[in-house]
């Protein structure tokens, strides 16, 4: 007993030596913004909030797409909801865990691309129900996604049709308007048809004066007063000892309900339909209600267009317009810029700085009070009409490099990592270019502010690409970092290699489909399929979005990843002519996969250059033989490295692998280099480092950039980065720390109670010790 005692004791005293900062909180409740919705509304209806606002998620440009979230202490809404939405809301904290309602204007990926993934993590908030409202092909979407995500069960996810009536909560009144090109029209998956969403407050009734309640003699303090505050408040006047009292005298005007329009115009031919809707008319006639603001997605050619002018005229000068479209320049990922621009202090080879597509062309003038979206810009509908620009985002170089280089130690590091690579190998600039490694997504799940999920470029040349994994948001990935060269990188992409069916490895894949279209006509390349290796499971999915929902498959060539195992028989001539093309148009003289230890249908690939370099991708997997195998003598292997060292047992559940098993797959296979990837979100910036380290091992950031000449010198960053990410790394430690104590603890009461006291007090002496377990020690304890 005395072996327990004194462990919880030492396991006291280091938790009181950290302050209240140790002390463990309360779980957080995720759904008591229900319960508190629940139990106002029973007790008053329809309230009316105080403060109501519209805030730009998404400014419209071609990396990030145009997103709107309104809030009022009562509702979160969401308006669209592409690829990378999810991301901005987690990075700029607009709370996802609220939004019960998400609002579509028309079936297209841009719209819809971050719905899947936004679904799921809603799925994990907790959240018991969210209610889509748009197209009609939301049914069909939502039966889509299940082919790859599975029952969504957990949360109930509604669909509200264009055609329903008008919807009402606590905030608003929604109705949507179906706006249809009748010259495009046709059935089934609609093109035609996008939805605006006319957006009514209710009215909020005026504040009670208390103050000059009691200069009349009105009985303030006591229950008398609630009938006289319910009458005025209502607008009635009031007789006090024979005096009438006019509600103006006791109250503040009531703040009328102001209406705002969403509205998508995403090319001429819906101009005559909008300008004609009889619905539209009335709230430019303010016959139903003033409208404080018309949020206008619509690209240039819609605005300059006379008869879209002279619609947005009729709204009157006292309605402010919003335009979100590819020429609003506006920085959205911010911390992706600042991470890079300190990494770039230590080598700007490997982190060269991030920059942002912005369209040339030029933007009309426009005779109402308008607005170029910008992230985070806000316009107040309550308590007051304005527009707020204080919480949008500066991105200011200097600052972050003044910020890194008052680290300590970081200057020296840098100076001493530099010192180091040259008295290395010869640099990578003396060295072929080619193969070129870019990591453009190194996390897994959910895509977070610093580490997108898996995507990985691989240049074989300098007209020649191919992509390992597209999870969500690998577009926006390639705008950032290649600017205005991001048609050329996609005008090279020869083929899509997709690991499995996972969400954050393959759902970027539509929107790479339909930027590549756009991109080779921009370069005046005929168009023609990507090839696109990958689970036969991915056929379904894209069959049933081309039938339902937006025309794909005459973009894709699918070849199945099972016929590029070794010996695998292939009866499809169409196939093999296919593999054929791969070979030829990505210089490749083996393209192989092998089955992974995942999921069901997961696949690791190797591509073998006709000059004989070999890079081996693992997808997601636990440690595989069968890898080992295909992977043997290769140059480089990008091995995932999810959960750190000690998180064996975490590992085995979620068929992911470790540091150091990644590590020793690479030195079994005989690797000349591993760099890690897939690392787990907990690691936000860097993972912990494992002792089987060695100069044969990097860890990859997004954006990092590296060919095979740079594998001397990325091993040595690590001194830098530790320096860089010193107050991450010891608050990673601290929590391994405490793990490591729970799981000793529970060792002690389990020797305790089996009765084996000398076992106790070797255990004891460790703890007291501090001397860390190894992985094999906890496994085999376990």
């Amino acid at each position: 007993m005395w072996v327990l005692r004194s462990l919880l004791r030492s396991v006291a005293g280091r938790t009181m030596s950290q302050g209240s900062a140790g002390r463990q909180r309360p779980p957080k409740d995720l759904l008591r913004h229900l319960r508190t919705r629940e139990k106002r509304g029973a007790s008053r209806g329809f309230g009316s909030p105080n403060t109501v606002y519209l805030q730009v998620v998404a400014a419209g440009g071609r990396d990030a797409g145009a997103a709107l979230y309104v809030f009022s202490e009562y509702n979160r809404y969401l308006f669209n909801c592409g690829e990378g939405v999810q991301r901005l809301m987690q990075e700029h904290k607009l709370k996802v865990a609220r939004l019960d309602n998400i609002f579509l204007t028309r079936m297209h990926w841009s719209n819809v691309g971050g719905l899947c993934g936004m679904i799921l993590t809603l799925k994990e908030t907790g959240l018991p129900k969210c209610v889509l409202s748009g197209p009609p092909q939301l049914e069909k979407y939502l039966e889509a996604i299940k082919i790859f995500s599975g029952p969504l069960k957990g949360i109930d996810i509604a669909v509200r049709p264009h055609s329903a009536p008008e919807y009402e909560d606590e905030t608003m009144t929604v109705r949507q308007i179906p706006i249809y090109n009748t010259r495009q029209r046709r059935k089934g998956r609609d093109p035609s048809l996008v939805v605006a969403f006319i957006c009514k407050l209710h009215l909020k009734k005026g504040s009670f004066l208390v103050l000059k309640a009691k200069e009349l003699g009105l009985p303030v303090g006591t229950a008398a007063i609630a009938p006289i505050i319910a009458a005025v408040k209502d607008g009635k006047s009031i007789i006090h000892e024979g005096k009438e009292i006019l509600p103006e005298e006791l109250c503040t005007p009531p703040d009328p309900g102001l209406a705002f329009i969403v509205i998508e115009c995403p090319d001429e031919g819906f101009i005559q339909p909008i300008c004609e809707n009889d619905t539209l008319k009335r709230y430019q006639e303010e016959a139903d209600a003033s409208v404080a603001l018309v949020v206008h997605m619509a690209p240039e050619s819609v605005l300059l267009d006379g008869r879209y002018q002279q619609w947005m005229e009729r709204f009157g000068p006292d309605t402010q317009h919003l335009v979100l479209n590819e020429n609003c320049a506006s920085v959205h990922n911010l911390r992706s810029h600042k991470v890079q621009a300190q990494l770039n202090l230590i080598n700007p080879n490997i982190f060269p700085l991030l920059t942002s597509f912005h369209s040339k062309e030029e933007g009309p003038t426009l005779s109402v009070p308008s607005v170029r979206g910008e992230c985070l810009l806000k316009y107040q509908l309550r308590p007051r009409r304005e527009w707020q620009r204080d919480a949008i985002i500066t991105c200011n170089s200097d600052e972050f490099i003044t910020e890194a280089l008052q680290l300590p130690n970081f200057q020296d590091s840098v100076q001493e990592y530099k010192k180091n690579a040259q008295d290395g190998p010869a640099p990578a600039e003396n060295k072929s270019q080619y193969p070129e490694i870019v990591f453009l997504g190194t996390g897994s799940a959910i895509p977070m502010k610093i580490r997108n999920v898996s995507a990985t470029l691989v240049n074989i040349s300098s007209d020649k690409s191919l992509l390992l994994d597209c999870g969500e948001g690998t577009f926006g990935q390639l705008c950032r970092h290649y600017g205005d060269q991001v048609d050329r990188v996609l005008g090279s992409l020869t083929a899509v290699f997709v690991s499995h069916l996972h969400a954050d490895h393959h759902t970027g894949l539509l929107n790479i489909l339909l930027q590549r279209e756009r991109a080779l006509a921009s370069l005046g390349k005929p168009f023609h399929r990507l090839l696109v290796v990958a689970p036969t499971q991915l056929r379904p999915w894209l069959q049933q979005y081309h039938n339902q929902c937006q025309e794909v498959l005459h973009h894709v060539s699918l070849i199945p990843a099972k016929y590029l195992q070794k010996g695998a028989e292939i009866f499809d001539p169409t196939v093999e002519t296919l593999i054929s093309l791969l070979l030829e148009t990505s210089d490749l003289e083996k393209f192989q996969t092998c089955l992974v230890r995942h999921c069901k249908h997961a696949f690791g690939c190797a591509l073998v250059h006709k000059s004989g370099w070999k890079v081996v991708y693992s997808g997601d997997t636990m440690p595989c033989e069968a890898l080992v195998q295909m992977g043997k003598n290769a140059t480089l292997l990008i091995h995932e490295a999810t959960l750190e060292d000690g998180l064996e047992e975490e590992a085995v559940e979620k068929t992911h692998s470790t540091t150091s098993q990644a590590i020793d797959v690479g030195m079994r296979m005989n690797a000349g280099f591993v760099m890690l990837n897939h690392f787990s979100q907990r690691y936000a910036k860097i993972p912990l480092f494992s002792p089987d380290f060695n100069e044969k091992v990097g860890i990859a950031f997004d954006h990092m950039k590296v060919c095979f000449g740079d594998f001397p010198t990325v091993p040595k960053l690590i001194p830098p980065l530790k320096a860089l990410f010193a107050g991450d790394i010891e608050e990673m430690e601290g929590r391994k720390e405490k793990r490591e104590l729970r799981l000793l603890r529970a060792a002690l009461l389990a020797q305790e109670s089996a009765g084996s006291p000398k076992d106790g007090v070797a255990l004891q002496k460790r703890a007291h010790s501090g001397e860390p377990q190894s992985p094999q020690s906890k496994k085999a304890r376990a």
